[in-house]
């Protein structure tokens, strides 16, 4: 019986990162937020020194996926355009990596960028259909915040290339652009069928964490051990602050 899926439910779940650089610090950090009681975990592939080694990162994501139990697993390659780690693989490369996830291992979700080439999302779409694994489509800019049409039509490709979940994840220069970033996220609420993820990040941004919920964001993520976006609050702070704003509204 796996945990909570994204979308279900109306509290945004919790996902807490792991950003370790080996094996044996990635499981060492999986303990710590094992006990926090996350609702997802997401592991930050581009951290990982041996990431051009299928082998070695299929070995860790069989690891990870046993000890979380029930806990639902992401499997995210951040390309370094998109505020990730410098990695030596193509995006092909990461593309296939994502595929060999979804055909050797039990993880539920595999993070793809929208930035990617069209006939990459496709094939990945495919493979992951054909084994039974989510795909979150994501989109982020860590330097500043694009339009709101921009944003929109971010989740609505999400929707289009069938995608299972949208992600939009932007950096804001001041608190117009917090709002730009929920209000967004409320008219996708309404426009597109599927989960919505999106977080305004850095200090603006925190309160997104705290609200996004509120506007129709299905997912937030906290610091288990480490943070793997700047804003990140710590998860048991964050959990407070959740159940205090469900209790407000009478949820």
């Amino acid at each position: 019986m796996k945990g909570k899926m994204i979308g279900e439910g109306t509290r945004p779940l919790i996902c807490t990162p792991l950003v370790g650089k080996t094996k044996d610090i990635i499981l060492l950090e999986l303990v710590t937020v094992l006990e926090k009681e996350p609702d997802i975990i997401e592991w930050r592939v581009d951290f990982f020194t041996q990431i051009a080694d299928t082998a070695a990162v299929i070995e860790v994501a069989k690891a990870i996926r046993n000890a979380a139990g029930s806990i639902p697993i992401i499997f995210t390659i951040r390309s370094i355009r998109e505020g990730g780690q410098p990695i030596s693989l193509s995006d092909r490369e990461a593309i296939e990596l994502n595929a060999a996830i979804c055909k050797h291992t039990d993880v539920e979700y595999v993070d793809c960028e929208l930035s990617n080439e069209p006939e990459n999302i496709k094939y990945l779409r495919e493979v992951a259909r054909q084994n039974n694994t989510k795909i979150i489509a994501s989109f982020h800019n860590f330097d500043y915040t694009p339009g709101k049409d921009i944003l929109l039509q971010k989740f609505v490709d999400a929707q289009e290339y069938g995608l299972d979940v949208g992600k939009v994840a932007v950096m804001p220069k001041a608190l117009d652009d917090v709002l730009t970033l929920l209000s967004v996220t409320l008219e996708a609420r309404r426009k597109v069928k599927i989960p919505l993820i999106s977080m305004s990040m850095g200090g603006y941004g925190a309160v997104t964490r705290m609200i996004g919920g509120v506007f129709g964001s299905s997912l937030t993520f906290a610091v288990g051990q480490n943070a793997s976006a700047p804003g990140q609050v710590p998860i048991d702070d964050l959990r407070t602050v959740l159940h205090i704003v469900e209790k407000s509204m009478g949820r």
